[in-house]
C-alpha cells in the first residue's frame, strides 16, 4: 500500500552528484514504508537523504515538479515497406489507335489531374471529326435556309396584318354608316314619312355591312400568313437542332474516350490523377494498331501505405483507424503521421504474425515506395490514471538501481 504522503512527493530531475539519468520508462513510481521523515517541518533528515543547499541546487539546475496522475498511450512497434495505394497507380494509355505527336512531361515530372500529358493522331477520330463537320455545313444552310423563310414569311405576314387591319376599319365604317341611316329610315317608316320600301333597302345594306365586318375581322390572307410564319419557325427551329446533332457521335466518341479535341483534328490526353511520372515507354511518333497501348505510369505521392506485421498477441489492441507514426533511415528526424487502414484477417503460418497496412500523409513527397520504415502503432491509453513522474526524473546508482528523489525541506531522499 502506498504512503498516503507520498502523493505530496516532488520528483527531482537533473545532476545530483554522480547519479546518471535514464531515458527508458519505469513502472514503478514509488513504495510505501517511508515513515515521519515525510511529515512537514521534520526535524531530522533520513540517513541515506542527500543534503542540497538552495544555492547548490540552483548552480546544478535541479528542477523539482509535482509527481502527478495521467493515462498513457501504449505502442506497439514493428518495421515495414512502402508501396503505392491500390488506386494510386494509374498506368496512361492510348484511347483509341493512333500515333503519339507529342509527350509534354518526362520521368520524375510532378502532374496535376487533368494535367496535359501527350498528344495524339488517330485516323478513327479524324474520320469522325470530318463526318461531323460535313454534317454541321449542311445543317448550318438548312438553319439560314429556315431564316430566310422566317424572313419572307414574317414580312408576308405583316403584309397581311396591315390589308386585314385597313379592310376592317372600313368595313366598320361602313358598317357605322349603315347602322345609322337604317335607324333614321325606320323610324321615318315609322311614322308614315318615309316608303317603307326604303326602310327595307336600308336594312338590307345593314345586313350587308354586318357580313363585310365579319369577313374583314376573320379574312383568310392573313390567317394563312400567320400559319406559314409558325411553320417557317418551326422549320428553323428544327435546323438549328440539327446543327447541336451534327457533331453528336463525335462528341460522344470523346466523352467516352474521356479525350479533349484539338483544333488540328488531335485529342489530348491527361493525367488522371495528381502525382509523379514514374516512367514512360511510349517514343515520340509510336504508333499503336490497337487502343491501350501504355504511354506512362503515374504515381500518386500524397499518401503511401506502410505494409508491416503485427504479433498475435498484439492484434487485440489494434484497431483500423488507430494513429500511427513512422520514420525512415534518410530521414531520422521526421514523423510521418498516418493510421490504420487495413488488418489481415487471419495470422500467418509458424510467425504468428498479421498483416496491417497503415496509410501515411505525404503531402511533400518525401517517402518513396520501396523505402523500409519504422511503425509506431499509438493503442488505446490506460483505463485509469496512475501516479506519474518525468522520465529525466528516474536515475541509475553505480550499483544500477533505479531510483526517485523526494524532496524534503533541503534534502532529498532516493524512492526505490
Amino acid at each position: 500500500m502506498v504512503h498516503p504522503l507520498v502523493r505530496k512527493i516532488y520528483a527531482v530531475s537533473g545532476t545530483c552528484l554522480s547519479l546518471m539519468f535514464l531515458t527508458a520508462p519505469v513502472r514503478v513510481l514509488a513504495h510505501g514504508g517511508h515513515g515521519n521523515e515525510f511529515q512537514s517541518g521534520a526535524a531530522k533528515h533520513p540517513v541515506d537523504a542527500i543534503k542540497v543547499d538552495a544555492a547548490t541546487a540552483q548552480r546544478l539546475g535541479l528542477k523539482v515538479e509535482p509527481v502527478k496522475r495521467q493515462s498513457f498511450a501504449f505502442e506497439i512497434k514493428t518495421t515495414g515497406q512502402l508501396e503505392t495505394l491500390p488506386n494510386q497507380k494509374v498506368e496512361v494509355t492510348t484511347p483509341v489507335t493512333g500515333t503519339i505527336i507529342k509527350l509534354l512531361v518526362s520521368p520524375g515530372a510532378k502532374v496535376s489531374q487533368g494535367q496535359a500529358v501527350a498528344i495524339l493522331s488517330s485516323p478513327e477520330l479524324a474520320q469522325l471529326r470530318v463526318g461531323s463537320q460535313e454534317k454541321r455545313a449542311e445543317a448550318i444552310a438548312d438553319v439560314q435556309k429556315a431564316q430566310a423563310n422566317v424572313n419572307l414569311a414574317k414580312q408576308n405576314y405583316d403584309r397581311q396584318k396591315q390589308i386585314a387591319k385597313t379592310e376592317l376599319q372600313q368595313a366598320r365604317s361602313q358598317l357605322a354608316f349603315s347602322q345609322e341611316r337604317f335607324d333614321r329610315d325606320n323610324e321615318l317608316a315609322k311614322a308614315g314619312a318615309l316608303p317603307r320600301r326604303n326602310a327595307l333597302e336600308s336594312q338590307t345594306q345593314l345586313a350587308e355591312a354586318k357580313a363585310a365586318e365579319a369577313k374583314a375581322a376573320s379574312r383568310l390572307q392573313f390567317l394563312e400568313a400567320d400559319a406559314q410564319l409558325k411553320r417557317a419557325h418551326s422549320d428553323l427551329q428544327v435546323a438549328r437542332s440539327r446543327v447541336k446533332l451534327s457533331s453528336g457521335t463525335y462528341d460522344a466518341r470523346l466523352k467516352q474516350l474521356g479525350a479533349t479535341p484539338n483544333p488540328d483534328g488531335t485529342i489530348t490526353i491527361t493525367a488522371p490523377i495528381s502525382g509523379t511520372v514514374a516512367d514512360r515507354e511510349a517514343t515520340l511518333g509510336e504508333s499503336g494498331e490497337d487502343a491501350g497501348k501504355k504511354i506512362m505510369t503515374i504515381f500518386g505521392d500524397r499518401s503511401v501505405l506502410l505494409n508491416a506485421n503485427i504479433y498475435e498477441k498484439d492484434l487485440d489492441k489494434v484497431q483500423v483507424g488507430q494513429w500511427v507514426n513512422a520514420k525512415v533511415a534518410s530521414l531520422p528526424n521526421r514523423t510521418f503521421a498516418g493510421s490504420v487502414s487495413l488488418i489481415g484477417s487471419a495470422v500467418e503460418g509458424d510467425t504468428r504474425v498479421v498483416p496491417v497496412k497503415a496509410e501515411l500523409d505525404n503531402t511533400r513527397g518525401l517517402l518513396k515506395p520501396g523505402m523500409f520504415a519504422e511503425l509506431e502503432v499509438l493503442t488505446n491509453r490506460t483505463s485509469s490514471a496512475v501516479l506519474a513522474v518525468p522520465k529525466s526524473a528516474v536515475v541509475e546508482t553505480n550499483d544500477r538501481k533505479q531510483v526517485v528523489f523526494a524532496q524534503n525541506g533541503d534534502a532529498y531522499q532516493p524512492l526505490r
